[in-house]
């Protein structure tokens, strides 16, 4: 299946930045932490929302800011997406201009994502309309998603501070992005599975895997993205336990080492014991 790509920018900006610090003992030390800037966008000229991210992936960002939020349809009506740092600014223009925009962003229910808050109405709306295909994960395949995430070269391991996000094809790692909010790394992750070919890139056999929380907003997301499994570190909130329930979507929390939660849909959830 072919379909017009859009011209995308390749954008550059400093993951971190030194600085001197002074430790507990009273010495100066320098240390790395992770940058954070303010990217507004810009909608057929119409300005969005200003998003706040480490800017690893601007491009890929905003195309799954745009897809989530459900402000463009296809990705063959976006023209191109320029970003231009020096004025933190990502244009977008479409092939044949946005309608009833007012209509999709009039809604927001603000959220707990740090950098972001903020969800279109709309897209709570589609939540009972989402079907997940049928899908599962072993214990083999969690454990060594778990051990991926641990042995990767991350800047949070120099830096600390940001969220880590990725997503997985069984035990296979396809893509991993951080940022300073997990929604930011996930739409990341959208954004890049939109790119690519729609037969190749299904989210049917696909497992996503984020450092932070498992909210409301998370949990609708992944199913957005068709990926009915997901895995974090961190916990599960009262509404993203609801939502996956209700979705029978795979949510696993506390997932460390060897010990981890199973929250929803364990029939999902193959055990070796």
């Amino acid at each position: 299946m072919s379909f017009p790509i859009p011209v995308l920018t390749r954008a550059q900006a400093a993951l971190t930045r030194p600085v001197e610090v002074q430790d507990e003992r009273g010495a100066l030390r320098t240390v790395l932490i992770p940058c954070e800037r303010a990217l507004t966008v810009y909608l057929d000229k119409r300005e969005i929302v200003t998003l706040m991210t480490l800017g690893a992936h601007p491009e890929w960002l905003v195309l799954g800011y745009l897809r989530n939020q459900r402000l463009v349809a296809q990705i063959s009506d976006i023209e191109s997406v320029t970003v231009d740092w020096e004025v933190g600014a990502a244009a977008v223009r479409t092939r044949s201009g946005t309608q009833d925009l007012d209509d999709r962003t009039r809604g927001r229910i603000v959220t707990t994502g740090c950098g972001q808050g903020s969800i279109f109405g709309a897209v709570m709306d589609d939540v009972e309309r989402l079907q997940l295909p049928s899908a599962s994960i072993t214990h083999d395949q969690l454990f060594a998603i778990v051990d991926a995430i641990r042995l990767r070269q991350s800047t949070y391991k120099q830096a600390g501070s940001v969220h880590g996000c990725a997503l997985f094809r069984g035990a296979e790692m396809l893509l991993f992005v951080e940022d300073v909010g997990r929604h930011n790394a996930i739409d990341t992750i959208a954004g890049w599975m939109w790119l690519q070919d729609a037969q190749a890139m299904q989210g049917r056999d696909k497992i996503f895997y984020t450092t932070g929380r498992l909210t409301s907003e998370m949990v609708i997301k992944s199913a957005q993205m068709g990926v009915p499994i997901v895995v974090s570190r961190s916990g599960m909130t009262e509404m993203g336990y609801a939502i996956a329930s209700q979705l029978g979507l795979c949510a696993i929390g506390r997932a460390t080492h060897r010990r981890f939660l199973c929250f929803s849909a364990p029939e999902r959830l193959k055990l070796s014991l």
